[in-house]
Formats: structure tokens, sequence, C-alpha cells
């Protein structure tokens, strides 16, 4: 028997060989979503014929003041409330507070996914990757890649794996970095995403509960996201390297030549470069839109005066600014994609 089969495992990592053998025995999500639905009714029917009721204050659209309001468990197996669920899917759906965010976001993400760019970005940033970098940059692009929706799981994974294997590292621990910054560095982002206005409005529902008229914007949560990435970053580098890769062993698979230039093609680096020109481009209109002191992204002097007015106290800079960041940034953020896709399009008009 070797050495390794009969050292004794550390408390740690037979803490991780129980995570690894209770996450394979998880079932499907769509399966655990179908479960929770069933749960939810059969409580719902348990919970509402003990007659449970929660308390709480709210303050009033109509007058502004707090009031206590009770609100009882409702059976969902009742005919009105299996009515309920059937007749009210659409609106639950059409009336979902960050569904015009999302859209509009999404014209221009789905665009840029579509023409072959965002995947192309993936790519070109794993590729130039130095040697004593390549865990800390897989973990990174695949945080970076939460924007892109699905690319990160169908690009950088596999990726990750050739990134290591030609650095004549485990290929799998190549696939473990990169399922890490995917799944575990999802919604931290240098830039503002999808998921954000997704999380703003749903966040905006529930404060309006308390407090009508209060909204919480898509860049709410910006400082922490782009403090998230780097620290995701370190720590998935770090137990790739110090934990992950030293459990796998020595690779002992086929080692064949990997050429990484092989990975990207020289269509894609074009399109990579006017892609390029087009955003510096971009970058330099909503600059010329947001810094001047008369631009459109800014507060006039009336709206400044108004502010004072009501609020007793000078505007800070995110307050100066909300023309572009609460009001214009979805937008904003289409309109960057679409620009970003500019140098794709030609190719596929062509193709």
């Amino acid at each position: 028997m070797s050495t390794n089969s009969t050292k004794k495992m550390s408390f740690f990592e037979k803490f991780l060989n129980f995570v690894e053998v209770t996450g394979n025995k998880l079932p499907h999500p769509v399966a655990m979503f179908f479960g929770f639905f069933v749960v939810t009714i059969i409580f719902s029917m348990i919970l509402s014929s003990m007659g449970v009721s929660v308390n709480y204050k709210e303050i009033s659209r109509a007058t502004g003041q707090v009031i206590e309001k009770t609100t009882y468990v409702q059976n969902l197996l009742t005919r009105s409330g299996i009515r309920a669920i059937f007749g009210t899917t659409v609106t639950n759906f059409t009336g979902h507070a960050a569904l015009g965010s999302i859209v509009v976001a999404m014209l221009g993400v789905g665009l840029a996914e579509g023409t072959g760019l965002l995947n192309s970005i993936i790519k070109k940033i794993v590729i130039s990757t130095p040697r004593q970098l390549v865990s800390a940059i897989v973990v990174f692009a695949g945080v970076m890649s939460n924007i892109a929706s699905d690319a990160g799981y169908v690009v950088l994974i596999p990726l990750g794996a050739v990134i290591f294997l030609s650095f004549g590292r485990h290929p799998l621990a190549g696939i473990a970095a990169a399922f890490a910054g995917v799944s575990g560095g999802f919604s931290a982002n240098l830039l503002i995403g999808t998921t954000d206005p997704l999380l703003g409005g749903i966040t905006t529902t529930a404060a309006q509960i308390v407090l009508p008229g209060y909204s919480v914007t898509p860049t709410a949560n910006f400082f922490f996201m782009f403090a998230s990435t780097f620290l995701i970053t370190f720590v998935g580098a770090w137990i790739t390297d110090k934990i992950v890769e030293p459990r796998l062993g020595e690779y002992k698979g086929p080692k064949d030549d990997v050429n990484l230039n092989d990975q990207i093609t020289p269509e894609e680096k074009k399109g990579l470069r006017a892609a390029g020109f087009a955003t510096i481009a971009f970058i330099a209109l909503i600059l010329a839109m947001v810094l001047p002191e008369n631009a459109v992204f800014r507060l006039t002097s009336e709206e400044v005066t108004k502010f004072i007015a009501a609020n007793n106290r000078e505007p800070g800079t995110m307050e100066i600014l909300k023309p572009f960041f609460s009001d214009s940034i979805v937008y904003i953020l289409m309109l960057a994609f679409c620009n970003y896709s500019a140098g794709r399009l030609q190719k596929i008009k062509n193709s």
C-alpha cells in the first residue's frame, strides 16, 4: 500500500472530503427549486390553519405616518390560492421592479456575447498571463466573466485547464480555479453588470414597504463588489496553489504541447483591436458628458439650489452626478456593450 493511502488525514482534509461528498449528493438545482415550491405550498396550508401572522410597522403611502399592520399566512391550496398561483404568474414577472433595467442591459450584453467579443476578451486576458500569475489571472477572469452571463462556464473553465497544462501544471487545478472565479466570485466585478439593476430593483421594492419613494440605484453596491473582486482573486489563487493543486498530486496524464496562440483566431484579434479603439472613443464621449461643470450628466445650478433647499446641505459628488449614476447608468451600460461589439459586427455581416 502506498504512503499516501496510509497517511492519516488532518481535520481540514476530512472536512474537505465531507464537503465534496455532500456536494455530490445534492440534487439538480431545478429539482431543488421545485422541491422548495412544493414545501412552500405545504407550509402555507399548515401555518394558515394555525393562524400564524406577522405584525410589522410601515409608512402609510396616504398619510406618511407610521402604522402597524398584521399579515396572515395565506393557504395556497384553497380555490383562491390555486387561482392566484396560475393567474398571477405573468403579472408577477412583468411587475418585477428590475425587469426594465435587466432587459435594457441584456440587449447590450447579449449583443457583445453573441458577436463573440466577450469570449475573445476572456481568452485574450488568460492567454497573455505570465507564469507567476496564472492562478490569479484565471480566478480574476472568472470573476469578471459574470458580466457576460454564462460565458465563463462555457469558455473559461476548459480554457483554464489548457492554460495550466501549457505551464506544466495540473489541468484539474486550472478547471477548479476557473470554476471558483466564475461561481464563487459571482456578482463581484469591476464593472456594473446585469445583476446590479436586478438587485437594485428588488431592494427598492422591499425598501418602499416601509419608506415609499425610496430608490436603490444599480451602483449602490459598486464599491463593495469592486473591492471584493481583488479579495476573491487573492483568496482563490492562494487556495488553488496551496490547497487544491497539492491535493491533486502530480499530473501523470498526457502532456501534449499546447500552443496558446492557437486559442484565439486572427479574426478575433482584429475584432479586439477595433473594439479597443471604439471603447476609447466611447469613454472619451462619456467623460465629456460628465466632467465639465455644465456637463449633461451633472446637476444644473437650479437643481443644486433645489437640493440645498430640500436637504439643508450641499450635494455630494455622487448626488451631483445623479443623472449619470442613478438615471442613465443602465442605458449607458447597454450602449457600452453595443459599442464594444463594433469590431465584431463586420465579421457577422460578412459571414
